[in-house]
Order: C-alpha cells, then sequence, then structure tokens
C-alpha cells in the first residue's frame, strides 16, 4: 500500500497543559480534514499532559525545559512535520468548528499565501479587558492579504517548504510568529486572516502572569523593531485609553460592577509587562504599535459572528478518539 504524506501536520507545543491538551486533541480528530498528522513537542510536563495525549495518535517529542525557547520547540516540531502545510497550535486551545483546519487551509489555494492565522476568543475564564484584546485582534471579517504582517501562532498554518528555506528564530523570547511573517513579506509572500477557522483561547492567569506574558512579548517586539521605544508616558496614556475604553464596553453590556477591578489589574499588568519589557532589552512601527496596543472600536452584534454550523460538542465521551479507536 503506497504511503501518502498527510496534507497538513499540527504541532502543538505543550507544558504542564492537563486541563486542555485532551479538549484540543478531540477537537482536532473531528476536524474535516483527515489527511493530517499530529505532532505534540512538550517541553518537560510534570503532570499528566503526556499521559493524556498517548491515548490520542500523536507523535510526542520531547525537550528538556533548559532548551526551550517559543521557535526552539516550533523547530523542532517541524522538523518532523511530513505535511504540505503546518498548522500551529497552542495546547491550551480548542477548534470551535469541525472545519477548523478547512478554513485555515483555505487561503493557501492563493500561492502567494505564506502564512495563514485564525480567528481567537475566549471563555468563561477570559478576563473581560482579553475578550476586548480577542476581538480588537480577530475580527469577524476575513482579510486575504493584509498589510502588516501582525498574526498569532496559538493559531496559524505556514508552508512547510517557506518554513525549510526559514525556520523560526530560536534567539527571540517570544513573537518568533511576527518574526516570520515579517521575513515572508519582505520576500514577497502574503499574510491572510481566515475568521471562520475558529478556536477559544484558554487564558485563566494570575496578575503575575499576565505582566510576565506581556514583558516577554516586549523584550520580543523590542529585537524585531529597534527603532522605537515605549516611553512612560506610552505606558500611562495606553493604561488610561484601555481602562476608559473597556469601562464603556462593560458599561454597555451591563458588567462594570463584575468587572471593574479585573479591568483595572489586567490592564495595569499588560502595560506595565510592556514597559518594563522594553526597559530590560531597549526599542515598533507605529502600525502594528496600534494593532497591538490600542483599543478599537467593534461592533455589539453577535449575529454577525455566528455561523450556521453547529460547533463541536465537546460533551462527548473524548476516549472515542483513544488509539486504536
Amino acid at each position: 500500500m503506497e504511503n501518502r504524506s498527510p496534507r497538513c501536520s499540527i504541532v502543538i507545543r505543550s507544558y504542564n497543559e492537563e486541563e486542555d491538551i485532551g479538549r484540543l486533541l478531540t477537537g482536532v480528530l473531528e476536524q474535516t480534514v483527515d489527511e493530517l498528522e499530529i505532532i505534540l513537542v512538550d517541553s518537560g510536563s510534570t503532570d499528566a499532559t503526556v499521559a493524556i495525549a498517548s491515548h490520542f495518535p500523536v507523535h510526542i517529542l520531547n525537550i528538556v525545559p533548559e532548551e526551550f525557547s517559543f521557535g526552539h520547540s516550533l523547530n523542532v516540531g517541524c522538523a518532523a512535520a511530513t505535511g504540505e502545510f503546518i498548522v500551529i497550535s497552542s495546547a491550551h486551545v480548542y477548534p470551535v468548528y469541525k472545519d477548523w483546519l478547512e478554513k485555515l487551509l483555505e487561503p493557501f489555494s492563493d500561492p502567494q499565501v505564506a502564512l495563514v492565522y485564525g480567528r481567537q476568543r475566549g471563555n468563561q475564564h477570559t478576563k473581560f479587558s482579553e475578550h476586548q484584546i480577542f476581538a480588537s485582534w480577530f475580527p469577524s471579517k476575513s482579510i486575504p492579504r493584509q498589510s502588516h504582517p501582525f498574526c498569532n501562532n496559538a493559531n496559524a498554518a505556514i508552508r512547510q517548504m517557506l518554513w525549510e528555506e526559514h525556520p523560526y528564530n530560536e534567539t527571540l523570547p517570544a513573537l518568533e510568529d511576527l518574526d516570520w511573517a515579517t521575513w515572508a513579506m519582505d520576500n514577497g509572500y502574503h499574510i491572510s486572516y481566515a475568521s471562520e477557522a475558529e478556536i477559544i483561547h484558554v487564558h485563566n492567569e494570575a496578575p503575575g502572569d499576565v505582566f510576565n506574558r506581556y514583558r516577554r512579548e516586549a523584550m520580543g517586539m523590542n529585537r524585531l523593531r529597534l527603532h522605537e521605544k515605549f516611553h512612560w508616558w506610552d505606558f500611562l496614556r495606553l493604561y488610561l485609553s484601555n481602562v476608559i475604553s473597556d469601562c464603556w464596553y462593560a458599561t454597555k453590556e451591563s458588567n462594570i460592577a463584575k468587572e471593574f477591578w479585573g479591568i483595572l489589574w489586567f490592564r495595569l499588568m499588560q502595560f506595565w509587562g510592556t514597559y518594563r519589557g522594553y526597559a530590560m532589552a531597549g526599542p515598533l512601527t507605529s502600525q502594528l504599535r496600534r494593532t497591538f496596543y490600542y483599543p478599537r472600536l467593534r461592533t455589539f452584534s453577535a449575529e454577525s459572528n455566528k455561523r450556521s454550523k453547529d460547533p463541536i460538542d465537546y460533551s462527548l465521551d473524548p476516549t472515542r478518539h483513544e488509539r486504536g479507536s
């Protein structure tokens, strides 16, 4: 029997993701695209992540925590991938619909598209301000060829042959996705946003975790965009403008009493982390600055975001997808 290469390889980065990994793998195996392989790159999990993943048809690779960087873990997974396209996913996300992969791969019909990233939204644990970030970064309308390199590797896909030409930067503390997309655009390729390739991104972080995440991303941005800095007045202006914006939306949604404290601390940790990250490393184009940080008006219409398809039912028994079943 002839061995056929899968259409796509899914590379998942994980570290202590026992709460979410089973749901993600269940959602992957519900997809309409069945010519795929799943590769899990684990960075030394001490919980049940690897044990849970081993019940699914997954190729598990291990790296030691001391070797971890986002770029390195991706390169390890991509080197093992045999698909024409490499789908990149965080371990704490899960697809909403069964055509997630189909919609994520659709823009590659344009041979000049190097990278596609999909929509992200939160769940019941997501902080109100992060819901606003998701709504701003990932709108309901797709963009076949966008004008800037913004993307996010929690839900993205690239051409395998282009990764072979240009692997991920392993020295960056974060934003290896933005770095790769910048390289692709500099070489004449395009970045596409697919709004119907939708996932839930689970973040249930304490204030210190939010601070560390944005500090790390600011350190990465500083490495990529040396000609601009993030000053004290940037911190103050962006903190105040985003708090005011979030409070306005929370008031419109009759949630201000419940969400007010969370808005204050989340935005403080976001922009204080950003400020400290720049201060630790040193200096973003104005367009990327607006994309990452500035609040944007969004629609209140939930109907425009709904699809006629039924979402994946995660209440079903996940063991139906175990190896050999």
